[in-house]
């Protein structure tokens, strides 16, 4: 059994009856500690038509320190940009925050949905309260992998300056590039027999450095990223669709933790229709060099099992996008996931890092990804 499996905490919150604001989901939160310590979501807020804002809600917790509600306190950013604006939707969407320590601000990566399509945008604040916009992130091309103008989503930040291919301090982002081709909607259509090839190159988490000057507090080249690794590609049935980022990554005992996202293929009882199923894993990344991958889960840590998880505005989804590392109570190895249910809700659950690695999946698997035989899953009424 693969000792990261999730234990739930529950609903910590749903869409606010009579907000337009809200109408169409509240969703994928990043969470952050603020200076004093409050524990702040950032979720997506989708109104009518698909139209994405960024909220901020500060966490409550009960006696026992369990998160259970959250308060409402305004905007943090809403649709201002070119490249954020769409008339038929889009907006601001899908944030992960990070306090990156050189640059002595929280930093926020985001999903810009414009006119182009999907782009990753950043911002920061001193205060998780005041955001400035620093724009579109740049990506230098790798060999002959052009990155710049490709949809591109699930993007984080590392908190802390780590090795790059070169040996340097930089600063990284995970990020997974949607290459025409690698929407989990186009691959399951190349898996319709027992398996299919994976482009490794355009279907994978990749880690992208800024070479930022660390001998001084100089941001002008944050957010120019010129150097790339890829990290991880679809290993395991249930993420033979697609792999993706997921919360920003922590540090834990073992290294750096990262939370992501696999999408496979799912029937309903009684229907011979398939679907798509969102599931969380998890990888341990060296914290030297977290290019290098130490620990891979075999099976999903988080699957869609509970109605909310079951059913909503898009079904059969967790999307981990925030995680919190409960020192507050003085247990570092207990770690809360924020994650979005059926795109409609967020819930919580706490997982408990192991004192040791237990045996992980294959690193990486290039090559074919057998198709397992679609899970059925009974009608939830």
């Amino acid at each position: 059994m693969d000792a990261f499996k999730m234990k739930r905490l529950g609903l910590i919150m749903e869409p606010e009856p009579g907000n337009p604001l809200e109408e169409d989901g509240v969703l994928n939160p990043a969470a952050a500690r603020s200076p004093d310590g409050e524990l702040y979501l950032f979720p997506r807020l989708v109104a009518k038509g698909n139209y994405s804002r960024i909220g901020i809600a500060r966490v409550r917790f009960d006696a026992a320190g369990d998160p259970v509600g959250v308060e409402r306190m305004g905007i943090a950013l809403e649709p201002e940009e070119d490249y954020e604006l769409h008339p038929n939707g889009g907006g601001c969407e899908d944030p992960r925050v990070t306090f990156v320590e050189k640059l002595q601000h929280y930093v926020m990566t985001y999903t810009a949905f414009s006119v182009q399509g999907p782009r990753i945008a950043l911002a920061k604040s001193k205060d998780l309260i005041h955001w400035e916009r620093l724009g579109l992130a740049s990506f230098s091309p790798y060999k002959d992998i052009p990155f710049e103008g490709i949809d591109d989503k699930d993007a984080s930040i590392f908190p802390l300056a780590v090795s790059g291919p070169t040996g340097h301090k930089r600063i990284a982002l995970l990020h997974r590039p949607l290459f025409p081709g690698t929407h989990p909607e186009e691959t399951v259509k190349k898996s319709q027999k027992h398996s299919r090839k994976v482009d490794v190159n355009h279907e994978s988490i990749w880690i992208s450095y800024c070479s930022l000057d660390l001998d001084t507090k100089n941001d002008d080249h944050f957010g120019k990223f010129t150097f790339h690794h890829r990290l991880a590609s679809p290993a395991e049935p249930w993420e033979m669709l697609k792999i993706g980022g997921g919360a920003p990554p922590i540090l834990t005992r073992h290294g750096w933790l990262l939370i992501y996202h696999g999408v496979s293929e799912t029937e309903v009882s009684g229907n011979d229709k398939e679907r798509m199923c969102y599931a969380a894993g998890a990888m341990i990344l060296s914290k030297e060099h977290p290019q290098r991958i130490k620990y891979r889960s075999v099976e999903p840590v988080l699957t869609p099992d509970t109605p909310h998880e079951r059913i909503g505005i898009v079904d059969d989804v967790v999307f981990p996008t925030g995680l919190d590392r409960r020192d507050d109570l003085g247990m570092p190895h207990r770690i809360d996931v924020y994650y979005g249910m059926a795109d409609k809700r967020i819930g919580v659950a706490k997982l408990e890092v192991p004192e040791f690695l237990p045996a992980g999946a294959k690193i990486d698997a290039p090559g074919k990804i057998h198709r397992a035989t679609p899970k059925r899953r009974p009608t939830v009424k």
